[in-house]
Order: C-alpha cells, then sequence, then structure tokens
C-alpha cells in the first residue's frame, strides 16, 4: 500500500472515530437530560424530510403528547420487537411548527437500536395511514440510526413540520434487532399498528396488518409551539390514565382539559397559556415502586414532570393505591409526608402544585371503613394542611350528595372507582383555570 493510501485509511480512521464518538455522547446526555433540559424557544434547524429540506422553525417547546412508561410488556423479553416496525398513535393537545420525539429503552435488559424512525401527521383518525406531505424522517445527532442504552432515553433532532392541535399523529420506529422487554404504556385507550419488517415510510398504511392496545418505546411528543408558553403535567394512577374513558375519543381528564384551556383561550383569551401531557399510570402509587404499574410517584417524579419542557405547573392525583394495594392499612402520614416531599421538589423548580382530593370508592372491592378513613385524613390534610399551592377537590366534586363515600352515578364508569366520560369531563372542570396560572418561586 502506497503512502498516500496510508493517510487515506488513517484519515477515514480518525472520522469513523469521531463520528462514534459523537453518537455516544449524544445519546448519553439525552439520556441523563431528557427533554426538558432543551433550551425552549431556541431557533430550531430542522433536518430534511424524506423528500425536501425543510425550513427553520421557530418557538417555544412543550408536551404535545406524552405517556409514562409503566413496565416491560409481558411476553416479550427473548424478542423484543425485533424486526418489526411500531407504529404509535398519539393525540395532541396543542400544534407547533416543529417536533421531537422521546424513545424510551427503561425496561430493556439490553441496548435497543433503532435504524429507522419517521413521523407524520395521521391522513385520518383512527387508522394507521400518513398524510404523505407530513412524513419525516427522524435522526438523533444527525443520524438515522440510534442506540438507546438499557435503562435510558433519548430525544431525536427537531423536525419542520405543521403540527395541528387536537390532531393523530403517528410516530414508526423499526428495530432489526432485540433490546429485550419493551418499555411500554398498556393502558392507552387508543389502537396502534406494528408492521412486519421495515415500513416506517409507508404512508398508505397497508403493511400494518397488527393493531395493538399499547404504547410502545415512545414517551414524548414535544412542539415548537406559539400556541402555548409552557406545560402543565397531571401526575397520577389510574383516573389520571383515564383507563374507564371511551377508547380512541381522547376523553381522559387531563385531554378534556386541554380542551377547555384551548376553547376557553378562543372565546376570551382568560386561561393560561398552557399545554397539557398525562403522566397517569394505572395502579401506581405514590410511596411503592411496582414492577408492573411503574416507579412510584416519588421515584418517577423527575423523569415524568420535571423533564417536560417549560414545565409550568402540576396536579398531582396520587394516593388512592397506596390505599387500597396496602396489605396492612396504610398510614395516611406517610402518604401526606410523600405528597409534601413532591410539592417541595415541584417548588425547588419554581413549578406551581395543584393537589387533588382522592376521590370516593365505595362498593368498590377494595372498600373497607378502615381504608376510607385513611382517606378521609388525606383528605383533609390535603384541603387544610398548606401542602400545595392549590387545591383541585375532585371528591367534592364527583361524591354522591346523599353517600359521599361513593361516587354519583352519572360520574361512576360502574366499578365504583374510575369516574366515567362524564366523571372525567367534571374533573376538568373543577380546576380553576385561573390559580392553575399561579407561579411558584423557586426556593433557594
Amino acid at each position: 500500500m502506497t503512502a498516500k493510501r496510508h493517510g487515506y485509511a488513517l484519515l477515514s480512521a480518525i472520522v469513523a472515530l469521531v463520528v462514534g464518538l459523537s453518537a455516544a455522547i449524544y445519546v448519553t446526555a439525552a439520556a441523563e437530560h431528557g427533554p426538558g433540559h432543551r433550551r425552549a424557544g431556541d431557533t430550531v434547524a430542522a433536518g430534511p424530510g424524506p423528500h425536501h429540506a425543510d425550513p427553520v422553525s421557530t418557538g417555544v417547546w412543550v408536551g404535545a403528547w406524552a405517556a409514562a412508561p409503566a413496565g416491560p410488556e409481558p411476553g416479550t423479553g427473548a424478542d423484543g420487537m425485533a424486526g418489526r416496525t411500531v407504529r404509535n398513535v398519539v393525540h395532541t393537545g396543542v400544534g407547533g411548527t416543529g417536533a421531537r420525539v422521546t424513545l424510551s429503552n427503561v425496561y430493556g435488559d439490553r441496548p435497543l437500536t433503532v435504524t429507522h424512525a419517521t413521523l407524520a401527521v395521521a391522513a385520518h383518525e383512527d387508522g394507521p395511514a400518513a398524510d404523505p406531505d407530513t412524513l419525516r424522517r427522524l435522526t438523533f445527532g444527525g443520524a438515522a440510526t440510534v442506540v438507546v442504552p438499557a435503562g435510558a432515553q433519548v430525544v431525536s433532532d427537531a423536525v419542520a413540520v405543521t403540527v395541528p392541535h387536537d390532531a393523530d399523529v403517528l410516530v414508526s420506529t423499526y428495530s432489526p434487532t432485540s433490546a429485550g422487554p419493551v418499555t411500554h404504556h398498556p393502558r392507552a385507550r387508543q389502537t396502534s399498528y406494528v408492521a412486519d419488517g421495515e415500513s416506517t415510510e409507508d404512508t398508505s398504511g397497508a403493511a400494518f396488518t397488527e393493531t395493538t392496545p399499547y404504547w410502545r418505546y415512545l414517551t414524548a411528543l414535544d412542539v415548537l409551539s406559539n400556541e402555548a408558553d409552557g406545560t402543565v403535567v397531571a401526575l397520577g394512577d389510574s383516573i389520571t390514565d383515564g383507563v374507564t374513558s371511551t377508547s380512541g375519543a381522547n376523553r381522559r381528564w387531563p385531554d378534556a382539559l386541554a380542551d377547555r384551556l384551548r376553547t376557553t383561550l378562543a372565546a376570551d383569551g382568560a386561561a393560561p397559556r398552557y399545554a397539557v401531557v398525562n403522566a397517569g399510570i394505572s395502579g401506581n402509587q405514590l410511596l411503592a415502586d411496582d414492577p408492573r404499574r411503574g416507579a412510584s410517584g416519588l421515584n418517577r417524579f423527575d423523569r415524568d414532570v420535571l423533564d417536560r419542557p417549560n414545565v409550568r405547573a402540576v396536579v398531582i392525583d396520587l394516593g388512592i393505591n397506596d390505599i387500597l394495594r396496602n396489605r396492612t392499612l396504610a398510614d395516611p402520614r406517610a402518604i401526606v409526608a410523600g405528597l409534601r416531599t413532591l410539592a417541595d421538589r415541584a417548588h425547588a423548580h419554581g413549578v406551581e402544585v395543584v393537589g387533588a382530593t382522592l376521590t370516593p370508592f365505595r362498593g368498590h372491592r377494595g372498600y373497607r371503613a378502615a381504608r376510607e378513613n385513611v382517606r378521609q385524613q388525606v383528605n383533609r390534610a390535603i384541603r387544610t394542611g398548606g401542602l400545595f399551592d392549590e387545591v383541585v377537590d375532585f371528591d367534592q366534586a364527583l361524591r354522591d350528595p346523599y353517600d359521599p363515600r361513593g361516587l354519583r352515578a352519572e360520574y361512576d364508569s360502574g366499578d365504583h372507582l374510575h369516574p366515567s366520560d362524564g366523571g372525567y369531563r367534571r374533573m376538568a372542570r373543577t380546576l380553576d383555570l385561573e390559580k392553575l396560572s399561579g407561579s411558584a418561586p423557586a426556593r433557594l
């Protein structure tokens, strides 16, 4: 080999090393910091789409949609989603002119390799077809392929695309190899899709012959928006997750709150310019981790609340599962102390905290008079103990006036614990929008 060829070989090796190190640094930084640590309002130069270069977009980063990772999907430990394309369908609360996504491998036991990923606005509701004019390839640190370490997450580069509010967006990922257990959100109340092989740029949706009630790998869609100045996070359990809401209709109470904020702003401007994201996990507890129902509220607060972009407020509705799932009688003082800890951590980041009273459950299979007494003690502390900046009284809004220990009939889904669609709407109407926009000073 000539000296000149030796020089070319050495140069190629150096370039490959630099590219590899850059990708590794990007993934590590995204895994450690998440989307909330990017500076909101920065001008973003979006990467090229499949067929053309996109213009630069500007705005404020807010959460258009989110779902907290709840655990490893059962039965996926061996093959994961290897050799298949996952097309997640998510619904936006606000729109924007740029978008980015967060992919999570929190519950994988080996690195997740994604070689192709796309984002598109759905061509129509309740289907996998994409509007071809909105299809964008997603990149990560400028590369089409990203490797997400086990236990980590990664944020995509921004793409310039018009994302409407109150619309379905399709995020598709293809992984040629297994990362072990699939990180998922099981109670999506939304149909998503799967195709054999690499079909991320299929706009017809014809390849997506399998349906799923789960969201897989995808945990956030942020938009660069002029419709909102900040994000409010709803942190809760199955009641916030909307487990009994009508599937595919987006009738969880955080959805209803997003609709109310948007319509109130349009009518008279008397509402904060907030996006709303849902950080509910069915079965989740404030104090205890569960391998199938997610990390506790205390342990996931940074990831699911503080790391959201431009988070301004959090509504906390946790504690009922600490009462229902405790084999012995739950200690109300421990629940109250846990809620106080969350409020203190939010205040340290200048985030407004709205605390929700725990709703009735008389008639549910887990009801006991002693458990009801614990709920009443916790609610008394929420209302009068100065735990939060503001209180939203979901208990008073939903309870039966003739038997306050149970849900009012029209707000009961039928299991005497979870609200109906009407109950979720009532919850959203109960929040005082003016108080939601209060500002909590950072505590030094």
